[in-house]
């Protein structure tokens, strides 16, 4: 027997009840409008009486646990509302999110790093038939790929040599998107990084403060915080983690400068307020871990039902090679 993930986002009623929580987009954009509408709206009688969300990721209840269990993960479904309709993008996707306690930045760096290294050598142990089929049919260097990222040291970059390195050279390689410090990097940048200037994996870090997310550590030179990106060929981005912020007052000043409502994060920063350790964590995109695994170029074919921007039906993106090859392929990735 399979054990199989069926998706969170649906348009029918499965039991016909009626009893469903409605997913949209449109309340928060009224908000957003006008501060007027935003009162309007009666959220006390709404069914948690507060406004309230799909995960984009189990990262903060995540740091809870693993302040009192030390080393923990979770896996489940993420959701992202953002207007892409790139082949790189889901509105909802699985994310694996490890979090560790007393890690810092280059603790995380090398668990990163090992994880990805793990997954391919456990596929290439376990699924060598199927890999086999994948070079025949969707990517003919796949193999050669993998153990390129195998044998890889995974170099280590800063934000800013990279953003150093592409400015030099963007005048006459035309990039669509022009780029400069304190801009995140799009998937052209990250492919020529990866492919072109260091020919492998990268661990991309200590981005600017203003592009990351409150929690992040903040660096000792106020501009930047203690964040990784993992970059792969092809995929571009892969693993995305940060040592967290242990001081309070340092994430008080990053709540505030986010515009946040710091009674929202309460028993977020009671964890720091009562006593917390250096800890840290990232996660990796499932569905784009198997592209990366496969060869495959479009992430709606590696997941059976893809929710994307303006569509959340029956799976009418795949095609019939898809279909064969997760059926004897993909699945079976869900008990790496």
């Amino acid at each position: 027997m399979l054990y199989l993930h069926t998706p969170i986002i649906t348009g029918q009623d499965c039991e016909g009840a009626g009893e469903m929580f409605q997913v949209t987009t449109l309340l928060s954009q009224a908000e957003n409008l006008s501060n007027k509408a935003a009162k309007e709206i009666p959220y006390q009688e709404d069914f948690f009486k507060r406004p309230t969300f799909l995960s984009v990721s189990g990262q903060l209840e995540a740091e809870a646990y693993a302040c009192g269990l030390c080393d923990v993960y979770t896996f489940g479904p993420t959701f992202r509302a953002e207007k892409s309709h790139t082949q790189r993008h889901l509105a909802e996707f699985w994310m694996v999110e490890p979090e560790y306690a007393f890690a810092d930045i280059h603790d995380l760096s090398n668990s990163a790093k090992e994880y990805l290294k793990y997954c391919i050598s456990y596929v290439m142990k376990n699924n060598m038939e199927d890999l086999k089929l994948f070079s025949e049919k969707v990517e003919k260097k796949l193999i050669e790929r993998l153990n390129n990222v195998l044998e890889s040291r995974f170099e280590r970059v800063t934000y800013t040599e990279a953003v150093d390195a592409i400015m030099k050279i963007q005048e006459k390689k035309k990039f669509e998107h022009e780029i400069q410090w304190g801009t995140d990097l799009s998937f052209e940048h990250e492919k020529y990084l990866t492919e072109e200037i260091c020919r492998g994996p990268i661990i991309l870090s200590d981005y600017p403060k203003d592009t990351k997310a409150f929690y992040m550590r903040l660096n000792d030179d106020d501009r930047t915080v203690a964040a990784i990106d993992v970059l792969v060929p092809r995929i571009g981005e892969l693993i995305g983690g940060s040592q967290r912020e242990e001081r309070l007052a340092v994430l008080d000043a990053r709540i505030r400068a986010k515009k946040l409502h710091p009674e929202n994060y309460a028993w977020y920063r009671d964890l720091r307020k009562y006593g917390t350790v250096p800890h840290s964590g990232f996660g990796v995109g499932f569905e784009r871990l198997v592209m990366m695994l496969t060869g495959v170029e479009n992430i709606r074919d590696v997941i059976p039902f893809p929710r994307t921007l303006n569509h959340a039906e029956f799976c009418s993106h795949f095609d019939s090679l898809s279909r064969v090859l997760l059926r004897g392929f993909g699945l079976s990735l869900i008990h790496i």
